[in-house]
């Protein structure tokens, strides 16, 4: 969205002239004793609109009207279909925050949770600028992280801590128990999974006889 600068009306001549014709066929026409509510203004107005504005030669569409010159163009326009749905999201504004380690951000002075596997790192929230509002959070490639919740200063003391879970395909190798080691060697119980031999045993078996 561009600005115009205040108090220069060159640079936005189409809606000054608007609301000039506005005042002068429109507001300085209306007999107030008709209107009870704003029901009865509006209904007056787009009366207008269709019937004397849209009807009436402009100046600046070279003898056309407004509905004219819209029509003149009605082979060129596409609806939006599907996108409609999701017109709205077209319009978000992302701003880049750090995540807590209790795993929260904030935003216009209010504390927002996301998903704890976030701490400690910078992520953007999706922010919907005129309701004032934080839909989601994105990595910095525009990829969904996960939502975003307001925060519960109770709910978030015992909110429950997990650390992220590794990639898939990455095979974790156990952390042997305290005290003196029971059962198979460690690192044949990491070979045997490793390649994927069915049983511990069968892996611990065929290192020791080639032993």
């Amino acid at each position: 969205m561009i600005y115009c600068r205040p108090y220069a009306p060159q640079g936005k001549g189409k809606l000054e002239r608007w609301h000039r014709t506005l005042r002068d066929q429109f507001l300085s026409e209306i007999d107030e004793r008709l209107i009870a509510d704003l029901d009865d203004l509006n209904a007056r107005l787009w009366a207008w609109i269709e019937q004397v504005y849209h009807q009436t030669v402009h100046g600046g569409l070279d003898g056309l009207t407004p509905l004219a010159r819209y029509q003149r163009d009605l082979s060129r326009i596409r609806t939006l279909g599907a996108k409609a749905a999701t017109l709205d999201a077209l319009f978000y504004h992302r701003t880049e925050r750090f995540v807590r380690k209790d795993g929260t951000v904030s935003y216009l002075g209010t504390r927002f949770e996301v998903p704890y596997e976030l701490s400690g790192k910078t992520v953007c929230l999706v922010v919907d600028a005129q309701a004032a509002r934080v839909v989601g959070v994105e990595s910095e490639a525009g990829e969904s992280l996960g939502a975003v919740t307001p925060l519960d200063k109770l709910a978030n003391v015992n909110r429950q801590r997990r650390k992220p879970e590794p990639p898939q395909g990455d095979m974790a190798v156990p952390v042997p128990p305290k005290g003196p080691r029971k059962g198979h060697n460690l690192v044949e119980l990491a070979h045997a999974q490793y390649y994927g031999r069915g049983s511990v045993d069968a892996g611990v078996k065929a290192c020791v006889s080639q032993g």
